[in-house]
């Protein structure tokens, strides 16, 4: 593209290129540090929004790919400055992630507005990195390219491949049943994460990593590029040097992030089978953008995209595999006509353009549509009386005599309730069981806590079941499966449905009707809630004071209600 802007047309200019007294104190700061005018004179500065931190072990690598990141953007005539976000690390961080993804994206979109940053890099991964970064981003509203951590590589126990998070659970259960040993299972532990790098499962990271990829908003095939591979490297600096570009020519995330291209993100993530995350991240990156999104365009996409990915926990291989078999631009390559090939992407160029000569190199871990590993769509959103604005469900981790059920509810009314009961040899519990959660969604969790893979009760693991259906108005770790019903909206915290469910209730799923029923009268269900009493806020006080105040449920992206997109914020004044 021609170069559109000039150097007194860059915000930085504002800062450091007029001729009074306080432009004078912002330079003498600056060659303070040892910088001088031939470091900003005349270029662009590119903030890099970098998500390390020493306890973040997603983006251990990122410390040193921001000097890659600078590297590039040096070779194209920019300035780089690093400034450090909050880096949310999905294992470690209580009581979750999901409280403070809206925490990132108001540091983000605040460091680029009240900072001389005419373009940014952002440096994220781990599952609320991505939204958080973008979100922040596209309020603000500069150029912007997102710079994925990539996967880890795979694990490895016994000369076998493990996945993070799904082999987890899966060989937890074994120990619960009293199949694996404590030296395996300390095996397991030092062989399941092996390098830096995301959960190389089809979890949240990846699958926000590849939805980032597929709105236009990384180069091509950066989004599942292994953290370790040293073209991870370079995809660092050709990142860098974009940007560059791209503040010349004013490409900013709303010429990018179009409907169409969210539609082009919720098909990916059908086809990747995806996590149920997605969902609500997409809705609030869409709702920053100014785009009406709600949950019916997720399943009305989804009954048209079938999963390709067969990459667990939907499938059988790992992000590794999937990227040797052609990465994302193979993906979306494979989906053809489901994808609207003429959105622009950060490099310039539309997505058709950029998977053109994608081929895919093993046709068993990236299937075609006639192929696919599942026909029915990655993710399903079912409706009713126990669900008025909606739940979601992933099918295609369902064992299939649980996509359509109707059983005898047994209720926890929190997690703390639920560890109590679940271990008891004495509970009342069948693999016919509804196991019902409360207590987990944006306020009552707090911050909608991933509680949605209840654990199976002890007993019913001892006899051999290894899925049952579980229903909750939490989340669950996109590494997951098994049949959770989950994001149940409104949720039971505020009065929702769902906190009327009495253990012995009969609830009744259908994925093919997408329906969920609590099957009690409306004159029981009225009786119920007019005896339900209000639970005390959990915070009196900070940021977990205003989240409660001000988030959004889950079928609404859970969002604060005052970020969604509107007016723009007026620039700093130069004082």
């Amino acid at each position: 593209m021609a170069q559109r802007k000039k150097p007194e047309d860059l915000r930085s200019h504002r800062w450091f290129g007029v001729q009074d007294l306080r432009a004078f104190g912002h330079r003498s700061r600056m060659r303070q540090m040892g910088y001088d005018q031939e470091d900003w004179e005349g270029r662009p500065i590119i903030g890099i929004i970098n998500t390390w931190s020493d306890i973040n072990q997603c983006h251990a690598h990122l410390r040193s790919r921001a000097d890659d990141v600078k590297a590039g953007i040096l070779q194209s005539g920019g300035m780089p400055i690093e400034l450090p976000a909050i880096s949310l690390s999905e294992p470690i961080v209580k009581p979750s992630t999901m409280l403070y993804r809206n925490f990132l994206a108001m540091e983000t979109e605040e460091l680029l507005r009240s900072h001389p940053i005419d373009g940014t890099v952002l440096m994220g991964g781990c599952d609320k990195t991505t939204p958080g970064l973008l979100m922040g981003a596209v309020s603000m509203g500069i150029p912007t390219i997102f710079c994925p951590a990539g996967p880890m590589l795979r694990g490895n126990w016994a000369g076998k491949p493990l996945g993070s998070g799904s082999d987890a659970w899966k060989f937890w259960d074994e120990k619960r049943a009293g199949k694996i040993s404590e030296a395996q299972w300390e095996e397991i532990e030092n062989g399941i994460a092996r390098s830096f790098g995301t959960c190389m499962t089809m979890g949240t990271a990846a699958t926000m990593m590849g939805i980032a990829e597929a709105m236009g908003m990384t180069l091509p095939g950066a989004s599942s590029m292994l953290a370790a591979d040293a073209g991870h490297i370079r995809m660092c600096k050709q990142s860098g040097r974009r940007i560059v570009d791209m503040v010349w020519e004013d490409m900013t995330p709303e010429q990018i992030m179009t409907p169409k291209a969210i539609e082009n993100s919720i098909a990916v993530h059908m086809a990747m089978g995806g996590s149920t995350n997605a969902i609500i991240h997409v809705i609030a990156m869409a709702r920053r953008a100014g785009i009406a999104l709600s949950l019916e365009k997720f399943d009305q996409i989804g009954r048209d995209v079938p999963v390709l990915a067969n990459v667990r926990p939907s499938g059988e291989y790992l992000m590794e595999d999937f990227f040797y078999a052609g990465g994302m631009p193979a993906l979306m390559s494979a989906m053809g006509d489901l994808l609207d090939r003429d959105q622009l992407t950060v490099n310039g160029k539309t997505l058709g353009e950029n998977i053109a000569d994608a081929k895919v190199y093993n046709d068993d871990v990236i299937r075609g549509i006639d192929t696919a590993i599942y026909e029915g769509g990655a993710t399903a959103v079912l409706k009713g009386n126990l669900a008025p604005g909606g739940c979601v469900i992933k099918p295609s981790a369902v064992e299939p005599r649980l996509r359509e059920h109707r059983g005898k509810a047994i209720v926890f009314r929190d997690y703390n309730h639920m560890m109590e009961e679940i271990d008891r040899e004495d509970l009342d519990v069948t693999a016919d069981h509804v196991m019902v959660l409360q207590s987990a969604g944006p306020k009552g969790g707090p911050g909608m806590p991933e509680w949605g893979m209840l654990p199976i009760p002890t007993k019913l693991v001892e006899q051999g079941v290894r899925d049952m259906l579980r229903v909750s108005d939490g989340r669950m770790s996109g590494t997951s499966y098994g049949a959770c019903i989950l994001h149940v909206s409104p949720e039971s915290f505020i009065g929702g449905p769902l906190a009327l469910v009495q253990t012995g209730d009969e609830i009744e799923i259908s994925v093919e009707k997408r329906s969920i029923t609590l099957c009690i009268s409306d004159q029981e269900m009225s009786s119920r809630k007019a005896a339900w009493v209000a639970p005390k806020p959990h915070y009196a006080r900070g940021y977990g004071r205003m989240f409660q105040e001000h988030i959004a449920q889950a079928e609404d992206g859970c969002d604060f209600d005052f970020l969604e997109s509107g007016p723009p914020t007026p620039e700093p004044e130069i004082h």
